[in-house]
């Protein structure tokens, strides 16, 4: 945990920029496998931990802003709890240190909400994601669960504390940076011919593990980068594939890394795949100078968009004036998602919160139609303080080329007959993590190499 004043000064600023009422906010709970006593790992919400930092399944808050409470709910540890998992730290200890004084039996949240609600009192509630919250909020609250309607004042509040990173969150953020660069590092020494994709993955995993991280989502490590989020591991790699691997570690605080690296498993590229890296490449070096505060990362990724399609027309793959491409959404053939998110306590930052709240403005809301577009989580201006990933990528799908072929779609700036040799190329990404500082922007972490040469001679240096 940070020191209990972090926590302090957080919900401070948070009652600040609320007007009344009671600010509710619910833990996570264990879920079973497949029994109660088997369950998966406990990860708290990003948003208990943020204001509170208590690691403790089935445990609620609240901040009562009417009358200047704030309270943890929770039940401390029974005798039968002792005999299986031993004396631990008690929740009122841990509450201490999150700067909470007073703490109360989990059933009294019911009484205590009840109370307000009897006396007209507003009660602010986050979107739940858990099946277990959504029915405890109906039950706390007496709402159908198609019912509930989550405090956007609430969730306006928290999008605008927690956007800007502290120095302390940044220094977390980059911890996981650093374990993630040396992950990937050790997926370039692992990775050659003869070998399955899951041995990889594992290596990773457990680097992460004995540096006290987890992983901040599942590894993408395929053969198959064409597939943007791959999770089948069972191919066996050879000469000639190209291999992506899109991973991150957590911190044991809860903060994200999320990185993408794209290498040959032959100690070279093929031509070919030169090529078409150097092209990924070029756009992601040109994204990355645009960063500042003030410019909109939506221009940033129609800009890199444009790159893509520059590259590939060099290429003969498209074809046209590469503007015009963009404004079409030609490029999207190749290049179907978003170049980028925020990030944070969550890899994909407050992501529960919902998207138009995290990426957007109600001035300027997301294109939720657009093939492309409506997967561009990120389109804001950016803040000094953000951080946010960078990840233009290449994306062959032999469905998606049928399709569009099929339809004649966007003719006058695709060439059909080359896509087609590319058909089963796979996919390219390359991916970094920013801070968004007043001058500019800061690559996070100490750095990992990307550029040909660079992959190249590791490979070679470590594959002899």
């Amino acid at each position: 945990m940070f020191s209990a004043q972090t926590y302090q000064n957080r919900r401070s600023v948070l009652k600040n920029n609320m007007t009344d009422g009671i600010l509710l906010f619910l833990g996570n709970i264990e879920n079973p496998v497949n029994f109660e006593h088997n369950p998966y790992y406990f990860r708290q919400d990003s948003t208990y931990l943020y204001y509170f930092g208590i690691q403790e399944p089935r445990i609620a808050a609240i901040i009562d802003i009417d009358e200047n409470k704030t309270i943890v709910f929770g039940d401390e540890l029974s005798i039968d709890d002792i005999v299986w998992m031993g004396r631990q730290e008690t929740l009122k200890e841990k509450s201490l240190k999150s700067g909470v004084e007073e703490t109360l039996p989990y059933a009294e949240l019911s009484q205590y909400l009840q109370k307000a609600q009897s006396s007209g009192r507003k009660i602010h509630y986050l979107p739940p994601y858990q099946s277990f919250n959504k029915i405890l909020l109906s039950d706390l609250l007496g709402i159908r669960i198609a019912g509930l309607q989550p405090s956007v004042e609430m969730i306006k509040a928290i999008v605008k504390q927690r956007s800007i990173k502290e120095a302390r969150e940044i220094a977390e953020i980059e911890k996981a940076v650093n374990v993630s660069n040396d992950m990937h590092l050790l997926a370039m020494r692992t990775a050659r011919p003869g070998i399955k994709e899951y041995e990889v993955a594992n290596a990773i995993q457990y680097l992460a593990a004995n540096r006290e991280c987890l992983m901040s989502y599942p590894p993408i490590v395929t053969i198959n980068g064409g597939i943007l989020h791959n999770h089948y591991r069972l191919n066996t790699l050879k000469e000639g594939d190209l291999f992506l691997n899109d991973s991150g570690a957590e911190t044991a605080m809860g903060y994200a890394g999320d990185l993408t690296r794209t290498f040959p498993v032959s100690k070279t590229f093929t031509a070919k795949q030169k090529e078409m890296y150097e092209v990924v490449l070029n756009a992601f070096n040109n994204a990355q100078q645009l960063l500042k505060p003030g410019i909109r990362f939506k221009d940033i990724h129609l800009k890199a968009s444009q790159h893509l399609v520059e590259g590939l027309v060099d290429l003969g793959l498209m074809k046209g004036n590469p503007e015009e491409a963009v404004k079409n959404h030609a490029h999207t053939l190749f290049f179907q998602c978003g170049l980028g998110h925020m990030m944070g306590l969550d890899v994909h930052d407050m992501e529960d919160l919902g998207e138009q709240y995290i990426g957007y403005t109600e001035e300027e809301p997301k294109d939720t139609k657009t093939f492309g577009l409506k997967s561009l989580r990120l389109g804001k201006a950016l803040e000094s303080g953000f951080v946010v990933t960078v990840e233009p990528g290449i994306y062959m799908i032999p469905e998606l080329i049928d399709i569009w072929q099929a339809e004649n779609k966007n003719a006058d700036f695709i060439n059909y007959d080359k896509v087609n040799e590319y058909r089963n190329f796979g996919g390219i990404r390359v991916e970094d993590n920013f801070l968004i500082t007043d001058e500019g922007y800061r690559l996070l972490g100490n750095g990992l190499i990307k550029t040909v040469e660079e992959i190249e001679n590791y490979r070679a240096e470590h594959l002899a």
